[in-house]
């Protein structure tokens, strides 16, 4: 199936992790992708070239989506390589766990509110440059659904945009553009869970019965959602968050 030839996506924080995985995925379906990294050029390239093998087109383009002016740039380049974007999926986030409340410094938060909310919220405002009938995706966290001791800064950097979503895809709505949240929980191969811990507690947590596979969620499991969101078979799904 190659239901997304002729399009253009455009993934944030797409060098690695969920965001490499949706990129990938896109691309196995046609897509022309610009893969966005803030830091790290060595995997963002590495990145584009196995898109490259998979038949698709790319570009690496590096930009702090906690900065405004980058995030501006990083859409106007995508445009001007590809002419259109029809996908934009807000996956760039910094994942910070396991803290007190009242343990929670000014940094801390300044850092994540920097990147989860901030830089979020101007990446959806970026939508404007998404074509008519085009897709928006912001990948979220299941943190903003059950409050978690140690997660209440994280949790709370990811909820403002999920409340965001919901008003965009409104007002978007006469566009024909769609605008949906994904959740995932914890996956194996992003954030906290980038290297192996088989000791890990939340491992043994997901592996009790009564759990679906009893496994962590993969960023395959993450682009499978992607995909069914920015296909033609999601049309009337707007607002939602899964």
């Amino acid at each position: 199936m190659r239901e997304l030839t002729g399009k253009t996506a455009l993934i944030t924080g797409s060098a690695r992790g969920i965001g490499k995985a949706i990129a990938l995925r896109y691309a196995r379906l046609g897509a022309n992708i610009v893969v966005n990294y803030a830091s790290s050029a060595k995997e963002a390239d590495a990145t584009v070239a196995e898109i490259e093998r998979l038949g698709a087109q790319a570009i690496a383009v590096q930009a702090d989506t906690s900065v405004v002016p980058d995030i501006e740039r990083l859409f106007a380049e995508a445009a001007a390589r590809f002419g259109r974007i029809d996908i934009a999926v807000a996956n760039a986030g910094v994942e910070l766990i396991g803290l007190d409340f009242l343990d929670i410094t000014e940094e801390q938060f300044d850092r994540l509110f920097a990147i989860n909310t901030r830089g979020t919220f101007f990446t959806l405002q970026a939508a404007r440059h998404v074509v008519t009938g085009g897709r928006i995706i912001y990948v979220g966290s299941s943190t903003t659904t059950v409050p978690v001791r140690g997660e209440g800064l994280y949790g709370s950097s990811k909820t403002a945009p999920r409340y965001a979503v919901q008003v965009l895809a409104q007002e978007l709505a006469d566009r024909g553009i769609t605008v949906n949240t994904i959740l995932p929980t914890a996956i194996e191969g992003a954030g906290v869970f980038t290297e192996p811990d088989p000791g890990h507690p939340v491992r043994q947590f997901v592996a009790r019965p009564g759990r679906i596979g009893r496994r962590m969620g993969t960023v395959d499991d993450v682009a499978d959602a992607a995909e069914y969101l920015a296909s033609d078979l999601a049309a009337w799904i707007s607002g939602r968050a899964s």
